[in-house]
């Protein structure tokens, strides 16, 4: 099997399988203060300062939660209370369920937000929670957000940042970003499931609000005893630089596919080197899937979140394109990506393309 689905989960590093079997053979609960408890207290705050430098935060203020969904939830819920809230057209259904009501900001054909109708937006009503993504799980587009924070400050604006997808793909200091949080996932890096985090500005703590209540676990942030040994590979994940060669192998997979008829959905947009999103036109997005997948190679149809129930994407439709939305697949090149697994995607898409589009009569 070639796999081409890393933005649904990396492969796990070798550095974050090691963390997670040295921290299991520490038994203690990190509230406890005793000998065992205090040994477990040392390896979960390890890992939240580095997780913080890996990222440009500050210990003190990053929480420790079970995945990037309940990071985006635990932000909209903190620091949405009596604010608008304003989410991208093409953010995660994490975040689109945590705020069914908000106002959509547009993207363009490319999938970039619009900032003027942003700035719009923020000049017709009361202070707002702002959502928006670094980078789009789909399509790897990347989003202005130094430029969508500044506008924010203007208008009194809070701006949470979903930064699961671009994590360990490119660099990202929190801090210089201005934005108020932003969310990240451990098996997106390369760690086990099972562990995310939020990042705070300490300026911002103050209008915090957990989501969910509990022992006083994460400075009263968010209740529940954190699984030490998955934090510890998450860490260790964090730490892992991305592969360079990526982005040369997502241009030699987009050609392979482009002369095959197909279409690079936000292509002209700076992206994630991992990432492509390709439709071809007149096909379902779920045929495509099951025959790559009996060609031995796995891709998705959106987000992994969505298995199972392969239906049209709500960022392409909101890119305006149409039919398009449900004739795309997403390819997203794990940190083990080679230039076998190219050449083995290459063929197998070019063939499909050729039986699917060219049927014989």
């Amino acid at each position: 099997m070639t796999y081409l689905d890393a933005n649904a989960a990396e492969p796990l590093r070798p550095a974050a399988r090691a963390a997670v079997a040295a921290a299991l053979e520490e038994t203690g609960n990190p509230a406890s203060v005793h000998a065992a408890g205090r040994a477990a207290r040392r390896i979960l705050e390890g890992a939240r300062e580095r997780i913080a430098a890996r990222f440009g935060g500050r210990p003190a203020e990053l929480i420790f939660v079970s995945g990037g969904t309940e990071a985006d939830a635990l932000a909209l819920h903190a620091f949405g209370a009596g604010r608008r809230i304003i989410i991208g057209a093409t953010e995660h259904d994490a975040v689109r369920a945590a705020a069914p009501e908000a106002t959509r900001l547009p993207v363009d054909r490319n999938g970039i937000a619009d900032l003027d109708c942003l700035a719009r937006l923020l000049g017709e009503g009361p202070p707002a929670l702002v959502a928006l993504m670094l980078a789009n799980n789909e399509t790897g587009v990347l989003h202005p957000i130094e430029e969508a924070a500044a506008i924010g400050r203007r208008f009194g604006a809070f701006l949470h940042v979903d930064a699961v997808a671009a994590a360990g793909r490119i660099a990202i200091d929190f801090a210089g970003l201005g934005a108020t949080s932003l969310s990240i996932s451990s098996h997106k890096l390369g760690g086990p499931a099972g562990a995310g985090a939020l990042l705070i500005a300490p300026g911002a703590a103050g209008h915090f609000r957990p989501l969910i209540e509990g022992g006083g676990q994460e400075r009263g942030r968010r209740g529940g005893t954190p699984p030490v040994a998955v934090i510890a590979g998450f860490a260790a994940a964090a730490e892992e630089e991305g592969a360079p060669a990526l982005g040369r192998l997502r241009d030699q997979a987009e050609r392979a596919a482009v002369g095959a008829d197909a279409i690079v959905c936000g292509g002209g947009a700076p992206r994630l080197a991992n990432t492509t999103s390709l439709a071809l036109p007149g096909i379902k997005a779920e045929t495509q899937v099951m025959a790559l997948d009996l060609a031995g190679v796995a891709v998705s149809a959106g987000a992994a979140c969505s298995s199972g129930k392969v239906s049209e994407s709500h960022v392409l439709r909101a890119m305006g394109l149409g039919k398009l939305a449900g004739e795309a697949i997403r390819v997203s090149l794990p940190w083990t990506a080679t230039g076998a697994d190219i050449e083995h995607f290459a063929s197998a898409y070019q063939s499909m393309a050729r039986r699917l589009l060219r049927p014989a009569a």
